[in-house]
């Protein structure tokens, strides 16, 4: 009985190659999208981890400053505590230099102390490339001041050259390399670093290696370390690294099994069709004595063996996928977080059999319902060709209606881990109970449709077949309708983010013209106080707000933060311009001898930290050193909207920041034009004004147009894999519509043979299928459109909220949506009305003789 069973099994599928040949598709793409991304996630963050770790190296404890740079005047009263075995001082910054074709190339510059950084960082050991008799040359050259390491990736971008040229115009001899991986790196004497940089007396971070038996907690309480000074475990840095891209990773393999949700649908849809077709041989089957187990594990095998196909398939393609994704891309789907890192496809067999796994498990999914209705078949009724169509939905309205219910419910769950897993549960319960619910919005909608079109012939066939035999209808078009609805949802959430986006741009960018400090990322770059005076002297230019943003350590698990510094109270009243959220509330009264300062946080800051608006921030002012903050409490006055940093910003008055750290440095220049001023004259003058100074290659401008053209093509490119993931997900929908109605038309052959007989002609008969496509697929369109909708809802106001910790208003783009709706149903009919000609083209006699 088994093999014969399985031979069934195999006929069909060798006999149906084209129909099941959609479903195997259908898998395959699903599983390969979902396993590259994977792939490629997954060897971007091993390979980002594994340089962090090897630049940070294994010390048992890190200390580093909350805010700013650490005094090196605690490396000394560190290292001279007894528990202490090595204390590695090491100094970072970002510099920009002259790659061998002459661009700018942005590369990070470490200090260490060679005479103990190998004890803790071994990866950041110089080691030179003098010949070996030269042993004076050798020593010297790891304390030059003028001596520099490069690692393999600085090599490679620089080439064989034996100097590197640095923006102000520094000349570093290239002394030998160092073995730390990642991106392209220099390394040199710490105290050439400070030097360098200008940082004489600064530190980034001071590492320690412990003595054997040693506690760090008791080390640390100790030393007793100013509030400023954070120390933190070593594996804390590779949380943040996982952290900073979490969110993004999560969401974009989330989206990848988009298309393996839509090719579940697809499964259910080829293989419904298969058993109301086969409906006589299982009948059959059932009549020698086949259980109803037995048939249901029958239809089971088909789908698992279908899965089982598309998956093994789709883990070769996704390979092959993100081996060329990580060539072509570096790992950078276009987040922007592992920029700069080119890293080697990580194949992972476990990850290769659980997705194999999950492609399976779609495919049982998709036939858990026709290997039911299989099971309940009476077999004696169906073999005289009186047993009822399969119907998948008729008595299930109720729960479908409650799937919706409980979507709506979850989705005002909190995250879980900052992950929105109820929001993507409630999607899924969203698009299944809406395509269980279709036959009665079918049944609904054809009802009313009906009575217009009973005096004309051809409508009436097409449209009556589909309302009696709605449950058929609804399956055929289940897989175009969770396609197009999940391609509406995220349309409508690209549009109304590319649109906050937008709008935030205009807010945040009120000048005309901005100046900006090269050389240094984050705030290890700076404008000369000299040359900023200078600027707000220089004819055309009306005012000028400095701008500086500081990188603060609040949590040691989470990444820094922003700390922006800008003016906030301009000499005419009012305030700068920020996209607050809500009203800015006033300052409570304080106690006599308290200070208070106003800030204003982003919306991560409230997720994040607890930082809601009329409350107090105590954690901000551990970021500060004593004694200038002592007695000074920050008020939180309001939110506003930062989509440019997704792990939180504070902005705080200029005035407040210098009263606070004495620190008057600035990163960028805001430059408001006089009336009729041109902008091009403004920038030669400060060029001039800048060469003049000698920091004309320190500078770079950038006008409010460039910036906010740059910000919407990177913010594109972010959500590029998005719009390829939406055109696999409709064109799989297609691909099912195509294969079902080749199927049903092939079925069909003695229905068409008899409207022959009753004198329709080919091209009538071929008007009813296209009609029927027509019908069906715009049914689909319009429930597709529907839920899609709903969807959007939960992405736009739970899924990026939760994820990202931004919120965006809600944008419908309506000419997208109806002509994406308005392709599927021409796609659709197109379909149809190609499928009908297989059948419409066979001989009319010959169609209707077994009813003779």
């Amino acid at each position: 009985m088994r093999a014969l069973l399985s031979t069934f099994s195999w006929q069909e599928l060798r006999h149906h190659p084209w129909r099941n040949a959609s479903a195997v598709v259908a898998v395959m793409l699903g599983v390969a999208l979902a396993f590259a991304v994977h792939l490629i996630n997954a060897s971007a963050l091993a390979e980002f981890s594994s340089a962090v770790s090897s630049v940070n190296g294994q010390p048992d404890v890190e200390l580093r400053a909350r805010q700013g740079v650490l005094d090196d005047t605690l490396l000394a009263k560190v290292a001279a505590h007894p528990d202490v075995a090595l204390a590695s001082p090491v100094l970072e910054a970002t510099v920009q230099a002259a790659a061998p074709h002459g661009e700018r190339l942005g590369v990070k510059l470490l200090g260490v102390d060679a005479l103990v950084v190998a004890g803790v960082s071994p990866a950041l050991m110089p080691m030179t490339d003098a010949p070996s008799g030269d042993n004076t040359r050798r020593r010297f050259d790891l304390f030059a001041p003028d001596a520099v390491f490069l690692n393999a990736a600085a090599q490679q971008a620089f080439g064989q050259v034996a100097a590197i040229t640095l923006h102000n115009g520094t000349v570093l001899r290239v002394a030998g390399r160092v073995n730390a991986p990642g991106a392209p790196l220099l390394v040199m004497d710490v105290a050439a670093a400070q030097a360098l940089t200008d940082r004489v007396g600064q530190l980034n971070r001071i590492d320690l290696r412990l003595s054997p038996g040693a506690r760090a907690s008791e080390v640390i309480e100790a030393l007793g370390l100013p509030t400023h000074v954070m120390a933190q475990r070593p594996e804390q840095s590779g949380e943040r690294v996982s952290n900073l891209s979490r969110a993004y990773r999560v969401n974009l393999t989330v989206l990848a099994l988009v298309a393996l949700f839509t090719g579940a649908f697809l499964v259910f849809s080829v293989l419904s069709l298969s058993v109301a077709r086969r409906q006589p041989q299982f009948a059959l089957l059932g009549v020698l004595g086949l259980a109803r187990r037995e048939r249901l594990r029958l239809v089971l095998a088909e789908s698992a063996l279908l899965g089982l196909l598309g998956s093994v398939l789709g883990i070769a393609l996704g390979t092959a996928l993100a081996s060329l994704a990580l060539r072509l891309l570096g790992g950078d789907l276009g987040g922007g977080y592992f920029s700069g890192a080119t890293p080697p496809l990580l194949w992972s067999p476990l990850a290769a059999v659980v997705y194999l796994l999950l492609g399976v498990a779609a495919a049982l999914v998709g036939g858990w319902w026709p290997a039911q209705a299989t099971a309940r078949m009476a077999p004696a009724l169906a073999l005289k060709g009186l047993g009822a169509p399969v119907r998948l939905g008729a008595h299930r309205h109720m729960r479908a209606l409650g799937l919706m219910v409980l979507a709506g419910v979850l989705a005002w769950a909190p995250p879980v881990m900052g992950i929105p897993l109820a929001a993507y549960v409630s999607v899924g319960l969203l698009l299944v109970g809406g395509i269980a619910a279709l036959p009665l919005a079918v049944g609904w909608l054809l009802d009313r449709l009906a009575p217009h079109i009973a005096r004309r012939a051809l409508p009436v066939l097409a449209v009556e077949r589909a309302r009696r035999l709605r449950e058929t209808a609804a399956v055929a078009t289940s897989g175009v309708v969770a396609s197009l609805a999940l391609s509406v949802a995220l349309t409508v959430m690209v549009a109304s983010f590319r649109d906050s986006v937008t709008q935030w741009l205009d807010a945040v960018l009120p000048a005309q013209l901005y100046v900006r400090s090269v050389g240094g990322g984050g705030d290890s770059s700076h404008l000369p106080p000299e040359f900023v005076r200078a600027v707000a002297r220089v004819d055309g230019v009306a005012r000028v707000d400095t701008l500086r943003a500081t990188p603060v350590q609040l949590s040691p698990e989470r990444p820094a933060i922003a700390l922006l510094t800008r003016p906030l109270h301009m000499p005419t009243g009012g305030a700068l311009s920020l996209p607050l959220v809500g009203n800015p509330l006033p300052v409570p009264a304080l106690a006599q001898g308290e200070r208070v300062v106003t800030v204003y946080v982003s919306e991560a800051m409230v997720d994040l930290y607890g930082a809601t608006p009329g409350s107090w921030l105590p954690a901000l002012a551990q970021a500060f050193a004593e004694p200038q903050v002592r007695g000074v409490r920050f008020f939180v006055a309001g939110v506003w909207r930062d989509y440019a940093r997704q792990h939180g910003s504070v902005v705080m008055d200029r005035a407040d920041f210098v009263r606070l750290t004495g620190d008057e440095r600035v990163n960028d220049l805001a430059l408001h034009l006089a009336d009729g001023t041109d902008e091009n004259t403004v920038r030669e003058r400060i060029r001039a004004l800048a060469g003049a100074q000698g920091t004309a290659d320190g500078i770079e401008f950038a006008s409010v147009a460039q910036i906010r053209a740059n910000s919407l093509r990177i913010f594109d490119r972010s959500f590029a894999v998005t719009v390829w993931l939406q055109a696999v997900a409709i064109g799989i929908g297609l691909f099912g519509v195509a294969a079902s109605f080749s199927a049903q038309v092939l079925a069909r052959r003695r229905e068409f043979g008899l409207l022959a007989h009753l004198g329709l002609t080919r091209q009538q008969i071929l008007g009813v299928v296209a009609l029927e496509g027509l019908a069906w697929t715009l049914l689909g369109a319009l429930a597709g459109l529907a839920l899609g909708l709903a969807v959007s809802l939960v992405l736009v106001h739970v899924v990026n909220p939760q994820s990202f910790h931004w919120t965006m208003d809600l944008v419908l783009p309506w000419a997208r949506l109806l002509a994406l709706c308005a392709a599927v149903v021409v796609a659709g009919t197109l379909t149809a009305w190609l499928a009908g000609h297989a059948a419409a083209s066979r001989d009319a006699v010959r169609a209707v003789k077994e009813d003779w």
